[in-house]
């Protein structure tokens, strides 16, 4: 993913997620929070193209406490403006925030906290975790988002995780085809929200890598 593709990415993440909490932040926001992904040594950001043209995507991180503390160190306070900025302009957003996270994005995200949670650099068995795939619907039924995840798998695998892991709609989501491919559920998570989530594993030195269809 470059740059360049970031206008086609926050486009499809705002059509695919409009209710995530960042989402909701604009698109602004959400422009800015992609592009960490960018620079960030412990993160992937891929785009799938047809044609020439950007088709799909994928954001996730390979060790995501490192790349915590890489999105604090060089844009923490940019995109805290940001998201002041947004909320200001969105009332029932930011009590909503008050409400739901400010608590909980406390505890995740104060840097003296977070480095002392973090994993020693070169440290096995991390959890990779798969934030966002994305294939626009014209392009679907291709194989593009199989082969996304699986370049995922193998680059998680490559930096010894021990594990993928992944959250999707427990209504209407992708879990179906998630089990097709070997992912492993893991049980059922809540989002502040109430909306409930099915979390899946894919284990990693331990067999095949997703499919190929």
């Amino acid at each position: 993913m470059d740059p360049e593709d970031l206008p086609f990415v926050v486009a499809e993440h705002l059509r695919h997620f409009p209710d995530s909490f960042f989402a909701r932040l604009g698109p602004r926001f959400l422009t800015a929070y992609d592009r960490t992904y960018l620079t960030s040594p412990d993160a992937r950001a891929y785009v799938a193209e047809m044609g020439g043209q950007p088709v799909g995507f994928l954001i996730g991180g390979i060790d995501p406490a490192a790349h915590r503390r890489h999105v604090l160190r060089d844009y923490g306070r940019g995109l805290l403006l940001r998201a002041l900025g947004s909320l200001c302009l969105r009332p029932r957003l930011a009590l909503h925030f008050l409400r739901t996270r400010l608590v909980r994005y406390g505890r995740k995200l104060i840097p003296n906290r977070a480095t002392r949670q973090a994993p020693a650099v070169g440290t096995t068995g991390v959890t990779a975790v798969l934030d966002y795939v994305v294939v626009a619907e014209h392009a679907r039924c291709r194989g593009i988002g199989a082969r996304l995840i699986a370049r995922f798998v193998k680059d998680a695998t490559d930096a010894g995780c021990a594990r993928v892991t992944l959250v999707t709609a427990a209504e209407g989501g992708a879990g179906p085809y998630y089990e097709r491919h070997g992912w492993l559920p893991q049980g059922e998570v809540r989002t502040p929200e109430g909306r409930r989530l099915l979390t899946y594993d894919f284990p990693l030195h331990e067999g095949p890598t997703p499919e190929h269809p």
